[in-house]
C-alpha cells in the first residue's frame, strides 16, 4: 500500500512538473506557423544594409568579382553560423542570455548582446525616422529638393539637371564646397545639422515627432510578442519586395541605366588579390545575416521543437544575399540614369550608407517623371526594411529579461512599454542638431567588433566546450535528420577561423570616424565611441571573474564546473525526458 502510494506521488510529481513546464512554454509563446518564423527571419536579415551598403561595396570591390568571396563567405561562415543559432534557440526554447546554459561561464556574452541591442536600437530607430519625414515631405506635387530655390538652400547649392553646373561640380576640389539640392535638403532642412558633435544644438522637432511615431508603431507591433509580430511580418517583410520589384522595372527602363549596371557588375578580377576585398565580403555577410545580436536565437526559440531548421537556415541566407544583389541593380540603374542626366561619372555618384539613401538616390528620383510617386515608394521601402529589424532586436531584449525572470511574464506588456520608453529616451540625443554625428559615431564603433567577439565565444562554447559531437547529437534528435559532415567541419574549424579573420581585419582596417562638414571627430568623441564597444565586450570577462570568484574549490575545479552545461536541454518536459533517454542510450552504446 505504501509502495503504491509512493509511486502515485511520484507520478503526480512528474505530472505537476510537466504541467508547469508546459505552462511556461505556453506563456512564452510559439509561432502560429512556420511561415511566420521564416518571414520574421527574412525581415530581420534583410535591412537597410542590403540597399545602401552592399551595392556600393560590390562596385568598390571589383563588381561581379566581389561575388566570389561574398558567396564563398556565405557558405563557409554565414549559413553554418545561422544554422548554429537556429539550433541553439529551437533546441533550448530560450533567448540569448539563458541559452548560455550550454556553457554557463560564458553567460556574459548573452549580457553583452543585450547591451549591444540597447545601444544600437536607440539610434537605429532615429535612422528609420528619416524616411517617415521624407515620406511626409514627398506628398506634394513637386519634391522639395528638386531645385535650389528654397529657404534652406545656400549659395553653395548647385542644380545638376541637364548637365548644368557639371564642370563646377567636377572641379570642386573640396568635395564639400558645392552641394546638390538633395544634399542641402537632407542636412539643412531634415537634420538642421550643426557644425560638429561638440555642438549638439537643440531638438529638431519634426524629427522628434517622427521618432515618437516610429516608436509607437514598433510598440503596437510587438505589444503581444510573437503573437502580434508574427502577423505584422506578413506585410512588413513582403511588401518591400514588391516595392523593390517596381523600382527595378522603373530603373532598368531609364536612359543610362545599362551604364550604371555595367559599373555594378563588370568584374575586376585583379581585386581578388586584395585582402581587404575578402575582409569586406566576410564582414558584409556577417552583419547582413545578423548573428550575434540574439535575434536569430530568440526567433528560433519560438519554433516547434521538431521544426526542420536546416532547410530554413539555408533558404533565408540565400534569399538575403539574393536581395542584396537585386538591390544593387535597383540602385545602380538609377545611378546610371543620374549620370546620364547630369553628365557626372557613375563612379562620382556611387556612394554608400545614408549618403546613398538620403542624398544621391533622392536626387536621382527628383529627375524622374512622377517623382513624388517614386519617392514615396522608395522611402516606404526604407522604413519597412528598418522596422523589421527593430521588431526582432527589441523582442530579443524583452524575451531575455523574461527568460531570466520568468515571474515577470504576467507583466510582459508593462515590460515591453518600459523597454520602448527607455529606448525612446536614449534616442532623444540623436534627434538634436548634432544627432547625425552621434549616430555615425555609435554606428561606427558600438557593434563593429563586439558582435563578432560574441559570435566567436558562442561558437567556441558550442563546438569546443560543450562538444561538437554532443551538439550534433542534440540537433539530430531535434530535427530527426542527419547532420552532415559539412556542418561539423564548419562549426568546429572553418567558422571560428573565418570569425577570427573578420575580427582582426575589422580592427586592422578600422579608420577613425568622420562625417560630412563636421570633419574629423574630437578625441573625446572617438574615446566615447570605443567605450560604447568596450562596454558590451567587458561583460564577457566581468561575468567570468564574477562566477569564478563566488564558486567553491580550486580555480581549476571552479572553471571545470562552470563550463559544464547546467539545466541544458529542451524546454518541453516530454521532449526533455525523451532527450535524456536518447543521451543515456547513446552513452551505453
Amino acid at each position: 500500500m505504501f509502495l503504491t502510494l509512493k509511486v502515485l506521488m511520484s507520478v503526480n510529481e512528474v505530472t505537476r512538473i510537466r504541467a508547469g513546464a508546459m505552462a511556461a512554454i505556453e506563456a512564452r509563446g510559439h509561432w502560429a506557423s512556420k511561415t511566420e518564423f521564416i518571414l520574421s527571419c527574412m525581415g530581420y536579415a534583410i535591412g537597410l544594409g542590403n540597399v545602401w551598403r552592399f551595392p556600393y561595396l560590390c562596385y568598390r570591390n571589383g563588381g561581379g568579382a566581389f561575388l566570389v568571396p561574398y558567396l564563398l563567405m556565405l557558405v563557409l561562415c554565414g549559413i553554418p553560423l545561422f544554422f548554429l543559432e537556429v539550433c541553439l534557440g529551437q533546441f533550448s526554447g530560450t533567448g540569448c542570455v539563458t541559452v548560455f546554459k550550454i556553457a554557463p561561464l560564458f553567460k556574459g556574452a548573452g549580457v553583452a548582446i543585450i547591451v549591444i541591442n540597447f545601444i544600437c536600437t536607440a539610434y537605429y530607430n532615429v535612422i528609420i525616422s528619416y524616411p517617415i519625414l521624407f515620406l511626409w515631405r514627398s506628398l506634394q506635387t513637386h519634391l522639395p529638393w528638386e531645385n535650389c530655390r528654397n529657404a534652406w538652400n545656400t549659395d553653395r547649392c548647385l542644380e545638376l539637371r541637364d548637365g548644368q553646373h557639371r564642370d563646377m561640380f567636377l572641379n570642386n576640389s573640396t568635395m564639400g564646397h558645392f552641394r546638390t539640392p538633395a544634399d542641402e535638403f537632407f542636412h539643412n532642412e531634415i537634420l538642421q545639422i550643426s557644425d560638429g558633435i561638440e555642438h549638439p544644438g537643440g531638438i529638431v522637432w519634426p524629427l522628434f515627432v517622427c521618432n515618437v511615431l516610429a516608436w509607437l508603431v514598433i510598440f503596437c507591433c510587438i505589444a503581444k510578442g510573437v503573437e502580434s509580430v508574427g502577423k505584422v511580418v506578413y506585410f512588413t517583410a513582403t511588401f518591400p519586395f514588391v516595392i523593390l520589384a517596381v523600382l527595378l522595372v522603373r530603373g532598368v527602363t531609364l536612359p543610362g541605366a545599362l551604364e550604371g549596371i555595367r559599373f555594378y557588375i563588370v568584374p575586376q578580377w585583379d581585386q581578388l588579390l586584395n585582402l581587404k576585398v575578402w575582409a569586406d565580403a566576410a564582414v558584409q555577410i556577417f552583419f547582413s545575416l545578423g548573428p550575434g545580436w540574439g535575434g536569430i536565437v530568440n526567433m528560433a526559440s519560438y519554433n516547434q521543437f521538431k521544426n526542420n531548421g536546416k532547410l530554413d537556415s539555408i533558404f533565408i541566407p540565400i534569399v538575403n544575399c539574393g536581395t542584396s544583389i537585386l538591390a544593387g541593380f535597383v540602385v545602380f540603374s538609377v545611378l546610371g540614369f543620374f549620370s546620364h542626366q547630369t553628365g557626372l561619372p557613375v563612379a562620382r555618384a556611387a556612394t554608400g550608407g545614408p549618403g546613398l539613401a538620403f542624398i544621391t538616390y533622392p536626387e536621382a528620383i527628383s529627375m524622374l517623371p512622377l517623382a513624388p510617386l517614386w519617392a514615396c515608394l522608395f522611402f516606404s521601402m526604407l522604413f519597412l526594411l528598418g522596422i523589421d529589424s527593430m521588431f526582432v532586436q527589441i523582442e530579443a531584449i524583452i524575451s531575455s529579461v523574461l527568460d531570466v525572470f520568468p515571474s515577470l511574464r504576467a507583466k510582459k506588456l508593462l515590460i515591453t512599454a518600459s523597454t520602448c520608453g527607455l529606448l525612446f529616451l536614449l534616442s532623444i540625443s540623436c534627434v538634436t542638431r548634432g544627432g547625425m554625428y552621434l549616430i555615425q559615431l555609435l554606428d561606427w564603433y558600438s557593434a563593429s567588433i563586439s558582435v563578432i567577439l560574441v559570435c566567436i565565444v558562442e561558437v567556441i562554447a558550442v563546438a569546443w566546450i560543450y562538444g561538437c559531437g554532443n551538439f550534433v547529437r542534440d540537433v539530430q534528435f531535434m530535427i530527426d535528420r542527419k547532420v552532415e559532415q559539412y556542418w561539423i567541419v564548419a562549426w568546429k574549424f572553418v567558422t571560428p577561423v573565418v570569425l577570427t579573420f573578420i575580427f582582426f581585419t575589422t580592427i586592422a582596417y578600422n579608420t577613425e570616424v568622420s562625417y560630412g562638414t563636421g570633419g574629423i571627430y574630437p578625441r573625446w568623441a572617438i574615446k566615447l565611441g570605443w567605450a560604447s564597444s568596450f562596454l558590451s565586450m567587458f561583460c564577457i570577462p566581468a561575468y567570468i571573474v564574477f562566477k569564478l570568484a563566488f564558486a567553491e574549490g580550486s580555480l581549476l575545479r571552479r572553471v571545470r564546473e562552470q563550463l559544464k552545461p547546467q539545466d541544458w536541454g529542451p524546454a518541453d518536459a516530454d521532449q526533455r525526458a525523451l532527450w535524456i533517454d536518447h543521451v543515456q542510450c547513446m552513452q551505453k552504446a
